[in-house]
């Protein structure tokens, strides 16, 4: 009988032996976990009434931001996006601390996945951030530019550049968080050859009076030169 006892007594003397042995890990990751969250929220209040002394969303507004974030369907505004963005990447952060806390195989080869990854994802922000406004600078300069020289297509050049710059920038930022990448340069060049041939056709198609303008206004001028010469 007491060999009985035992038997069926054993397991639970294993599994509270083992949760004693967990328990310091459990409160370790509960306690890392309260910690991050009130940094976190700390954080972020500093950082709203830091941007919001800098005249922050007045800054994103002229730089374009607030434009390309209404266009994402992203209706608050750029200093409660980037606090946000800050809160909820500072718990997750927290979380994965937290659970590396738990000293499991499994769980310890996640949380280095993931910071082994976070590089790629600084970079792909950067580079959409930097290329967004790169593309506007340049696309305003195209048309600025070709105004300045009397075409009559500056809008819609200017527009198939900051295009043409937006599909790069995409596919750089996809290509940097090794997103199917062999998929990403391949539809980046169906996709860029394809804009690239249907603004060459719409160009070609659009422009032939105009070209048939300059060829006759050459030729008048060829014409009215041989005219003089003849006259002298």
């Amino acid at each position: 009988m007491q060999d009985f006892l035992m038997l069926v007594l054993e397991p639970f003397h294993e599994v509270f032996a083992g949760f004693k042995r967990f328990a310091p890990n459990i409160l370790a990751m509960l306690t890392i976990l309260i910690g991050g969250l009130i940094t976190a929220r700390v954080v972020r209040l500093l950082l709203r009434k830091t941007l919001t002394a800098l005249n922050f969303d007045a800054w994103s507004d002229r730089m374009g931001f607030t434009v390309m974030m209404r266009k994402s369907d992203v209706w608050t505004k750029p200093t409660e996006a980037v606090t946000r963005s800050v809160f909820w990447f500072l718990v997750i952060f927290t979380i994965m601390i937290g659970l590396s806390a738990l000293k499991v195989q499994a769980v310890d080869n996640l949380v280095a996945q993931f910071f082994l990854y976070l590089p790629r994802v600084f970079s792909a922000v950067l580079i959409l951030v930097i290329g967004y406004v790169a593309a506007g600078f340049i696309s305003r300069t195209v048309l600025i530019s070709l105004v300045n020289r009397g075409y009559h297509y500056a809008k819609l050049l200017a527009e198939a550049v900051r295009l043409l710059l937006v599909v790069l920038i995409l596919a750089m930022a996809l290509e940097q968080l090794a997103v199917a990448p062999n998929i990403v340069v391949a539809a980046f060049s169906i996709i860029f050859g394809g804009i690239v041939i249907a603004l060459a056709i719409a160009f070609g198609v659009g422009g032939i009076d105009a070209a048939r303008r300059v060829i006759e206004k050459g030729a008048s001028e060829k014409v009215e030169q041989k005219d003089e010469i003849q006259h002298l």
